[in-house]
């Protein structure tokens, strides 16, 4: 009797939120201000950044051992589907809502469940697609974002423990720094930080927050580097190609508009992406001997990561210089992570996102270049040493707080249950142990 009261009491719950919602968020569909080529490129982008996150499953998944890969890539879907609802109901007015207090900090709850996003443009943001496309195309960042976060603690995670980490964090760390950064009102964006595609929205929240859940979920039982345990390098190269193919959209799509800019911030990734590749590439087979596959795969994202704050703002030879630098960076990262810190982020994602996206953003403050993007401004090449100086001043607030509230989470979800499987589950891997599905069969 009382299963069929819930079902009642849901349904109506669920109707009177659509009337509710009903006509607040449609606007007007023939809106005369709506580009159909921007709109067009704009949806299309939005579908480049949403294949990126199964691409991050694939891309650890072949990095791990051969008995948690569902697991991982099980991870990177459900992370999909958690954010992609709280983005719908509370993310999306978080981040791009008008500001809370006037501080900078947050925003309302006036978008609360998409109220009053629909089919006409939001200005402040993107003046010739409908707010709903603007909307959307973030939500794929939102979502990605916390999937960068599992290669810290891949092979070891509860289950429960990463639905609810995910929902906090997406609430309480990803919003709040997207809002400081690329609402018109947040703190970072009136300091005049330059990020064109979330270098340190997305990449330094993900590598920092990483490197914390690291540390408090603890090491694996047997602490393995990716080169040692890798149970399917092709997944590897296949998830960095779909990442590389992917990433298109996420930076040229940054420009909100089918037009020279987002022609510019193609060809900028795509340089730097390569430049890295050849850098990680070169260096392994110094240090190895053999040129590895995997070191191309990884050398790749980490320039994609490097070059993301600076895609809308730098021509193409700096990218050059930016791939070629980020590649180093994080590649001595790597070594000193695994070397000099011990912590066991187990696929590096401080070393390669965490580090690649500051790396990046203090890099714009030496290359950008107002003739390319005139919404930004002159870096330290062509005199303004003040923008280095800003990016500096962010990158600190943005790795401090992601470092600190990622531990602040983690710690309460830790007050109710353990934040990783038991023994037994880690010995069997979490794809019989969690899910009672396998990778192979023989």
């Amino acid at each position: 009797m009382w299963h069929s009261v819930l079902w009642i009491a849901l349904g109506c719950a669920v109707g009177w939120m659509a009337t509710f919602f009903a006509g607040a968020s449609a606007g007007d569909a023939t809106n005369s201000a709506i580009s159909s080529g921007d709109t067009a490129w704009m949806l299309s982008s939005a579908a480049l950044v949403m294949i990126m996150t199964p691409a991050v499953g694939f891309f650890y998944g072949g990095m791990v051992s051969s008995k948690n890969v569902v697991s991982v890539i099980k991870q990177s879907m459900i992370i999909l589907a958690l954010v992609s609802v709280q983005w719908v109901l509370v993310g999306y007015t978080l981040a791009f809502g008008p500001d809370a207090g006037g501080h900078g900090i947050i925003g309302t709850f006036a978008h609360f469940g998409l109220r009053g996003v629909g089919y006409a443009p939001d200005p402040a943001y993107a003046a010739t697609i409908p707010a709903l496309v603007f909307m959307i195309f973030q939500a794929m960042f939102a979502i990605i974002t916390p999937a960068l976060i599992i290669g810290a603690f891949v092979e070891r995670i509860k289950f429960k423990t990463l639905v609810v980490f995910t929902l906090l964090w997406a609430t309480l760390v990803y919003d709040p720094v997207a809002h400081w950064v690329w609402s018109p009102n947040g703190w970072l964006h009136a300091l005049g930080a330059l990020d064109f595609a979330g270098g340190t929205v997305v990449h330094m929240t993900a590598g920092f927050s990483a490197l914390a859940a690291a540390m408090l979920v603890g090491k694996r039982m047997q602490k393995t580097t990716p080169a040692e345990v890798a149970n399917n390098v092709p997944f590897v190269i296949l998830g960095a190609a779909l990442l590389w193919f992917g990433w298109f959209g996420f930076n040229a799509g940054s420009a909100l508009a089918s037009g020279a800019l987002a022609a510019s911030a193609f060809v900028v990734t795509n340089t730097a992406a390569a430049a890295a590749a050849l850098v990680w590439v070169g260096l392994s087979w110094a240090e190895n001997g053999k040129p590895s596959a995997m070191a191309a795969a990884i050398g790749a994202v980490c320039g994609l990561v490097a070059i993301t704050p600076a895609s809308g703002f730098v021509g193409p030879i700096a990218s050059i210089a930016i791939g070629i630098l980020g590649g180093a960076v994080t590649y001595l990262a790597v070594h000193i992570r695994g070397k000099k810190i011990k912590i066991d982020d187990s696929l590096d994602v401080w070393a390669g996102h965490g580090i690649g996206g500051l790396t990046g953003a203090v890099l714009t403050g030496v290359f950008a270049e107002k003739a390319i993007n005139s919404g930004g401004n002159n870096g330290l090449l062509f005199g303004n040493p003040h923008q280095l100086v800003v990016q500096i001043a962010a990158v600190v607030a943005v790795g401090i707080y992601s470092f600190v509230a990622t531990w602040v989470i983690l710690k309460a979800i830790g007050l109710w249950w353990p934040l990783r499987v038991t023994s037994a589950e880690e010995e069997e891997g979490l794809d019989m142990s969690v899910h009672g599905e396998m990778a192979y069969r023989s």
